[in-house]
C-alpha cells in the first residue's frame, strides 16, 4: 500500500472515531509513529497506530482545532 493510501485510511479512521464522539485522550510517539487514544466514556477506549507522517500531522490539527473551538 503506498503512503497516501496508508494516509487516506488513517484519516478516515480518525474521522470516525470522532464522529461516534471519541475524543483525544493521550498520544504516545516513537519511532514506528504514534499510538493515539481515544475514549468516549471512562471504560471506553480505542488505540488507533498512526504511521505516516501525513497521519500524525493530521490527527495533530485535529487535537488544536479541537480545542479552539468555542
Amino acid at each position: 500500500m503506498s503512503d497516501y493510501n496508508a494516509y487516506l485510511l488513517e484519516r478516515e479512521q480518525i474521522d470516525l472515531l470522532l464522529d461516534k464522539g471519541y475524543k483525544i485522550s493521550s498520544v504516545t510517539e516513537n519511532l514506528s509513529g504514534a499510538f493515539v487514544t481515544f475514549k468516549k466514556q471512562k471504560e471506553d477506549s480505542q488505540t488507533l497506530h498512526v504511521k505516516t507522517a501525513d497521519g500524525r500531522k493530521y490527527f495533530s490539527n485535529k487535537i488544536f482545532h479541537l480545542s479552539h473551538q468555542v
